[in-house]
């Protein structure tokens, strides 16, 4: 029964790693364009903050995120910050159409 569990573990472990890959890889200005053409009322995204310099790289990608998805017609609903062990890791954004 333990060796089963562990598989299906490993199995769904590789199940998720692409989907969790495309999720983190999208540029902000794709998901602006996908959100509008799907008509979307909101949506949230992923704001890495684990690479470059953490105080300025994060502020102009969200500055940059921002941007695509005003000219787009989505205004800012909240930003969350995510911290893992005292480290900013990146904001979870949440657009919405007014």
């Amino acid at each position: 029964m333990r060796t089963l569990s562990l598989a299906l573990l490993i199995a769904l472990g590789s199940l998720a790693s692409p989907a969790h890959a495309a999720l983190f890889e999208k540029k902000p200005e794709l998901s602006a364009q996908e959100a509008a053409a799907a008509n979307l009322p909101a949506v949230t995204i992923w704001i890495d903050a684990s690479w470059g310099f953490r105080n300025q790289g994060a502020a102009n990608n969200l500055t940059k995120s921002h941007s695509a998805f005003a000219a787009h017609g989505y205004k800012v609903q909240s930003v969350q910050p995510y911290i893992e062990n005292g480290d900013l890791q990146g904001f979870f954004v949440t657009y919405q159409k007014p």
